[in-house]
């Protein structure tokens, strides 16, 4: 494998592609260096060019950062699964591929999903794992998403006013961070993405939903989660609220939570400096 490319930064860095041993060949990003790489997990619709450069670029500044296309989204092939079950096989086959033994997983949204599968199926994989705007499964309430979410982020053709409507609260303070984000993360690349098709929108979706129907004996899934976990929200987060975090931390045996003010569920991009520090604070902790 070639060497990361942390001097180009995110926007410049090259899309990569390795195959599976399940047959899927997945397209990557790898930059920044580091002993125990930070593994990336994407939000509903997202491909890579949906994370923001200055949060990539900032978690990599002190570690490698490797973000990649599940099966079936972006430029990956195949067909995205309709349970994040059979999409954490699909990550951890990419991890296993990638020729790592031990990473970290910052998870974000329907990724954070993911990333709560992964260290129940396999936490020797794991050391540390971020969930960002995350709930656990079986909550009450989380059966899909509000009307105006869907609206908003789940029509076949979205806008940007959708997209800064459920990631940035309805201040000026909020709203103007977000523009400044959507000029980072829709501006050019060099080596731009695939987008994601309205199969993976779908896919994910009914994944969700299943996610989201009521059972309180799912809640106790998360207990078995015995790594250390770093919980983190928006204050004004529409699409995944807030007390999902406070719910979550405290079902998980080791967890701390922080929610981030004046923000909504792209509180990471918003914050992201405070939340690349952050998070590297909780991955340079002593285990």
């Amino acid at each position: 494998m070639e060497a990361s490319e942390g001097q180009k930064g995110y926007a410049g860095a090259s899309i990569r592609r390795i195959a599976g041993g399940n047959g899927i060949e997945y397209a990557y990003r790898d930059v920044g260096d580091g002993a125990v790489p930070l593994v990336l997990l994407q939000h509903f619709r997202g491909n890579l060019d949906n994370w923001d450069p200055a949060l990539v670029d900032g978690l990599a500044a002190d570690r490698r950062v490797v973000a990649f296309d599940n099966v079936g989204v972006g430029g990956s092939t195949g067909e995205t699964p309709e349970s994040f079950e059979a999409i954490a096989h699909g990550a951890i086959a990419f991890v296993e591929a990638m020729g790592l033994t031990q990473v970290d997983l910052l998870g974000f949204s329907i990724g954070s999903f993911v990333a709560q599968e992964i260290a129940l199926i396999r936490p020797d994989l794991l050391r540390r794992v971020v969930l960002a705007s995350s709930a656990p499964q079986g909550a009450t309430g989380m059966h899909g998403w509000a009307p105006e979410v869907m609206g908003a982020v789940g029509q076949p053709e979205t806008s940007p006013a959708g997209y800064l409507s459920v990631f940035f609260a309805p201040t000026d303070t909020s709203r103007k961070a977000g523009q400044e984000a959507a000029g980072r993360i829709f501006g050019p690349r060099s080596d731009p993405d695939e987008p994601t098709t309205w199969q993976t929108r779908q896919a994910q979706y009914d994944a969700v939903c299943t996610w989201g129907i009521p059972n309180h004996s799912l809640l106790q899934r998360v207990a078995a989660i015995e790594l250390p976990v770093f919980v983190a929200n928006g204050d004004s987060d529409p699409m995944i609220l807030p007390r999902y975090s406070h719910l979550l931390a405290g079902l998980l045996p080791d967890a701390r939570v922080t929610i981030y003010p004046d923000s909504a569920h792209g509180f990471l991009f918003q914050h992201h400096g405070e939340f690349a520090a952050d998070v590297l604070a909780f991955l340079d902790e002593s285990d």
